[in-house]
C-alpha cells in the first residue's frame, strides 16, 4: 500500500519561502506511469491543484502560482519537495501531496493516495 506524508513548518512568515516534503513509501516516485502532485485546502474551501512531478521528473504547474512555484525530488529518498516563494497570509491553507496516473494528475478525481495534509499558517 502506497503511503504518503507530508512535512515541514507550520508557520513561515510573509514574503519567506515555503518549503514542504512529501516522504512516499510501499511503492517508488520514479515507477511508470504515476505522476505526484501538490494540492492545497484553503478554509472552508475546495481543493486547489499547483503543481505536479512526473515519474521521469517532469514538472508542470498552475498557471496561476508558476511564478512562485517549484517542484523537485529526491529519488534514493523517494521524496518529492515543493517551495513556494514569496507567500502571504492568502497561502494559509491545508497542504496535501498525492498520487495519480499521469494521463490524470489534471482532475482532482483521479488521485487514489493522498497524504493526511499539514496545516500551513503564513503570519509574522
Amino acid at each position: 500500500q502506497v503511503q504518503l506524508q507530508e512535512s515541514g513548518p507550520g508557520l513561515v512568515k510573509p514574503s519567506q519561502t515555503l518549503s514542504l516534503t512529501c516522504t512516499v513509501s510501499g511503492g517508488s516516485i520514479t515507477t511508470s506511469y504515476y505522476a505526484w502532485s501538490w494540492i492545497r485546502q484553503p478554509p472552508g474551501k475546495g481543493l486547489e491543484w499547483m503543481g505536479v512531478i512526473t515519474y521521469d521528473g517532469s514538472t508542470y504547474s498552475s498557471p496561476s502560482l508558476k511564478s512562485r512555484t517549484s517542484i523537485s525530488r529526491d529519488t534514493y529518498k523517494n521524496q518529492f519537495s515543493l517551495q513556494l516563494s514569496s507567500v502571504t497570509p492568502e497561502d494559509t491553507d491545508k497542504y496535501y501531496c498525492a498520487r495519480a496516473r499521469t494521463e490524470g494528475w489534471g482532475k482532482l478525481y483521479e488521485y487514489d493516495y493522498w497524504g493526511q495534509g499539514t496545516q500551513v499558517a503564513v503570519s509574522s
